[in-house]
């Protein structure tokens, strides 16, 4: 293992050293929380890639294929549509707006800011419990690395992505992400996929040794795959840690096309979990946990050296979602929930304050609390659960709404981000966490209130719309302190 953990070792040092790199190019707002809008499209596509595969795409990927053959790709599968359709129908005017929030475009759509806060309040409570849920993951593969206690393991892993985040903002992030989307490709895609399809015989052997629904792709049943629909396709349009990534696109043609290539490599990715999980199967029949077929598969066959890269390749997937979420977190905190109480805009002139220094101290105290949240959450499965019905019930309807409806008011988005929100906590109090409740009828209760209130209420004005539609036409002024984007 010696050669493995050297790998590893080296790889987390690498990390470490681009978060420093990353921090001489971050020198103003814009280049610390999106990159200075600045990235083409390899760049952007593979950092995106890198946000959206997750632990729970790898690790849990491969163990929904262990539970349930080509159909567990589902997951995974609904992931990469939903990036496909942020890419194709909405990224353009996303990258437009210039803004850095979610909440932030509400404001621009609606008029007022009284939309911002509570949408803020909503985004960060997602955004955390996803940093909080990778941040989790960690315990699982330094258990298998180093035999390490949980704890230990989440502070290991927690600490080096708060300390490169915390250094160079979304510039180390970014590179890291494309480290970390070339050691995921080569170490799941062209090592483990291959050598685990060989190790179990080949296709044919693994149609001979299971029953015929490993194979069926609707295998893991209609309502599931619908769920997912919901959560994952619909939770790719709205999340901030996935707007935060199109904000860093050079151009809306690199949002788009860029984020079409990402979003079809998650769809490659989806099906190869799958397939390493069936072929888990075929080799361990009876593991206690599904979730436990990527590390086995892992740590039994494959050979010295090419092990410790394939287990890099987890890290690098749980590290990727980890550091996104909580720049997100950490970005929403500061702009949308601090600066408003405090009675700044989030755009205010960077000579203030010193906005830099002030985000790199939201990083690092939002990173501090993933830590210690995730020490005190034993289920990860139910921690993500809780983020997504928050994220979907509340938000989608006032945000797609702002931008596909222009009859949708102020009070309607806040009538449907407090109706969506109130439904899915207490149907999830009603019916359990788990449950597919919360995010059906949150979604109805709150596509009800944003009809009925803006229907019922003024229209925005007229003012308002028309900054709104030049801000969508990328006319606009830049923000203050916001650079131009290099020429293509």
């Amino acid at each position: 293992m010696a050669v493995d953990y050297s790998v590893i070792v080296v790889y987390l040092a690498g990390m470490l050293a681009m978060g420093w790199w990353g921090m001489r190019r971050a020198r103003s707002k814009s280049e610390f929380l999106v990159a200075g809008r600045r990235l083409g499209p390899a760049m952007y596509s593979g950092t995106m890639a890198a946000i959206v595969l997750g632990g729970a795409s790898t690790i849990g990927g491969v163990g929904l294929g262990y539970q349930y053959g080509l159909s567990g790709a589902w997951m995974v599968f609904t992931i990469g549509l939903g990036l496909l359709a942020l890419s194709v129908f909405f990224s353009a005017r996303i990258a437009r707006l210039k803004v850095y929030t979610v909440s932030e475009m509400l404001d621009l759509r609606y008029g007022g800011g009284r939309a911002g806060i509570i949408s803020g309040v909503v985004m960060w409570a997602y955004t955390l419990m996803l940093a909080v849920t990778s941040t989790i993951a960690y315990a699982t593969i330094f258990d298998v690395l180093f035999d390490m206690h949980r704890t230990a393991a989440i502070v290991l892993g927690g600490s080096i992505v708060v300390a490169y985040s915390t250094l160079g903002g979304m510039w180390s992030i970014t590179l890291t992400d494309m480290v970390q989307f070339v050691v995921k490709t080569v170490g799941v895609l062209l090592l483990l996929l291959p050598i685990a399809v060989v190790k179990a015989g080949g296709f044919s052997e693994m149609k001979a040794q299971l029953p015929t629904e490993y194979f069926d792709p609707l295998g893991i049943g209609g309502e599931t795959i619908f769920t997912y629909v919901l959560i994952y396709t619909f939770g790719m349009l709205i999340g901030q840690d996935i707007w935060q990534r199109v904000f860093t696109a050079r151009s809306d043609r690199t949002a788009k096309w860029g984020g079409t290539v990402a979003g079809t490599y998650c769809l490659a990715y989806a099906l190869a979990g799958a397939v390493i999980g069936t072929a888990a199967k075929v080799l361990y029949p009876k593991l206690g946990s599904a979730d436990d077929a990527f590390a086995t598969i892992v740590k039994d066959e494959l050979p010295v050296g090419v092990r410790g890269l394939v287990l890099a390749a987890a890290l690098a997937a749980v590290m990727s979602t980890s550091s996104g979420a909580l720049i997100a977190c950490a970005t929403v905190a500061n702009n949308d929930i601090w600066s408003r109480l405090r009675g700044i805009g989030g755009n205010a002139p960077a000579g203030e304050h010193d906005e830099v220094k002030g985000n790199r101290a939201f990083i690092l105290l939002m990173g501090l609390a993933v830590i210690a949240t995730a020490i005190a959450i034993d289920n990860v499965v139910e921690a993500l659960t809780v983020a997504y019905n928050l994220l979907v019930g509340g938000l989608l309807v006032p945000i797609l709404g702002g931008l596909v409806w222009k009859r949708g008011t102020v009070y309607g988005a806040l009538a449907s981000v407090v109706a969506g929100g109130v439904a899915v906590v207490v149907l999830m109090a009603t019916y359990g966490i788990l449950a597919n409740e919360p995010v059906y009828y949150g979604l109805l209760a709150s596509l009800a209130a944003y009809l009925i209130v803006s229907l019922a209420t003024p229209a925005t004005d007229a003012a308002v719309l028309a900054a709104w539609r030049e801000r969508l036409a990328g006319r606009s002024a830049e923000l203050a302190s916001e650079p131009v984007p290099a020429s293509q």
